[in-house]
């Protein structure tokens, strides 16, 4: 038998937690146990849940009566896609109280339906020719009721100041002044007149909207005029089409994951789904190459520590966990890792603090912080390249700003932190 495995946090002051698991356990599966003749039993066997385990967290005073609550689904009872297992495991049980689904492991055999990110890190990375830091993104900023020569004229400024990626912001839909074709094309003009001067590469992940039938269509329409990236409102769509997108063997470039709607979903305690699942391991096993997310210090927060989650299912080489009968092995994971993107809300002094707590293999993200730079968009690029190589260098942002002005300009408009 082959199992995907969901984590609940439960909550009540009077709940029977072992009897509450029980229930989730038939409930989300065969419907009815103690009902059936044995004769049934033995048919139905197969496709009941099993609980895994139930651990109380009595209340305190922080924290009220809860449990974390362990159910295994077994594979044969839902197809081999997200919005399957989604249904299963957590479709009418939402609507059910408090409780949210804090973690998912995936059996081999679901697993075996992903192809996951096409290109993840490594290939990114290659497509760049950076290997040896982490990456910068900036943002278009503003973009509504701007014409074709405007947003080209911002795009080429973003460029030169040293940024390895440049997104259009997730508001930025189809309209008469900057369709798609023609935003890709004269963008990529301004790439290339940008490396000439900067002899550096950059990836443009032009947003991706339109009616869901029509995404393919449209996506291969940007490619067909050199687009090369995508960014993609994932939750508004759902991870179904993202895999449908990233899978699609004409969609040939990378995919960035867009967290709008998160909010609706991961912030509450008692309800929705954990921020680590939803935007760590469905994003990257649907396909996401890079994977957006508020970080802990800007201006839409997100505590540190779901922070680092959403890091570890992106980074970690063991996504996979086959699980028999209360009985989880461990076992290789062969998707590849996906692009940790912490955003909103950052500038330049903030750097040290981003590549203390997510390594080299994190994107600096950044729209006002480079935009509204004392010194222009250029300058604001720059000052964060300057940042990023301080800190990489060991060096003080104060001690390196001192003969580096764009980063000095930075601080003293921003500020700094550096622990």
């Amino acid at each position: 038998m082959s199992y995907c495995l969901a984590t609940y946090r439960c909550f009540g002051e009077q709940t029977d937690f072992h009897k509450k698991a029980q229930g989730i356990a038939v409930g989300l599966t065969v419907g009815s146990w103690t009902d059936l003749p044995e004769a049934k039993k033995a048919n139905m066997q197969k496709h009941l849940g099993q609980v895994v385990s139930v651990e109380i967290q009595e209340a305190s005073a922080s924290s009220p009566r809860y449990a974390d609550i362990q159910i295994a689904y077994p594979d044969v009872n839902f197809s081999l896609d997200i919005p399957a297992l989604l249904v299963t495991v957590f479709g009418k049980l939402s609507m059910d109280g408090q409780i949210k689904l804090i973690d998912l492991h995936f059996s081999e055999r679901f697993l075996s339906a992903f192809s996951g990110p096409k290109y993840g890190i490594a290939g990114i990375r290659s497509q760049l020719g950076v290997h040896d830091r982490p990456l910068l993104m900036s943002i278009f900023k503003s973009v509504i009721g701007h014409d074709m020569q405007e947003l080209a004229s911002q795009f080429k400024q973003q460029a030169l100041g040293g940024v390895d990626l440049i997104k259009d912001d997730e508001i930025l839909f189809e309209n008469p002044l900057t369709p798609i074709e023609k935003r890709v094309a004269a963008c990529m003009q301004a790439a290339a007149e940008a490396e000439a001067e900067t002899g550096q590469k950059l990836l443009y992940a032009v947003n991706l909207t339109g009616p869901t039938f029509q995404l393919k269509e449209q996506a291969k329409k940007a490619i067909d005029h050199g687009a090369n990236a995508l960014l993609f409102n994932v939750l508004a769509y759902g991870f179904d089409t993202l895999q449908a997108l990233a899978s699609d063997p004409e969609i040939t470039i990378p995919v960035a994951a867009h967290p709008a709607m998160a909010g609706a979903m991961y912030p509450s305690p008692n309800y929705g789904i954990g921020a680590s699942v939803l935007l760590g391991k469905l994003m990257r096993l649907a396909g996401a190459d890079l994977v957006l997310f508020p970080s802990p210090y800007g201006s839409v927060v997100m505590p540190k520590e779901e922070n680092l989650a959403i890091q570890q299912v992106l980074l970690t080489e063991e996504l996979a966990k086959h699980y028999g009968y209360q009985t989880p092995q461990l076992s290789a994971n062969k998707l590849k890792r996906s692009l940790p993107v912490p955003s909103a809300g950052i500038h330049p002094g903030l750097t040290p603090l981003i590549l203390r707590d997510f390594g080299q293999d994190v994107v600096v993200n950044a729209g006002g912080g480079i935009h509204g730079h004392p010194m222009g968009t250029a300058a604001g690029g720059r000052a964060f390249r300057q940042a990023i190589d301080a800190v990489q260098q060991g060096h003080g942002l104060k001690e390196y700003a001192a003969q580096h002005p764009e980063l000095q300009a930075a601080i003293d408009a921003w500020g700094l932190r550096e622990n």
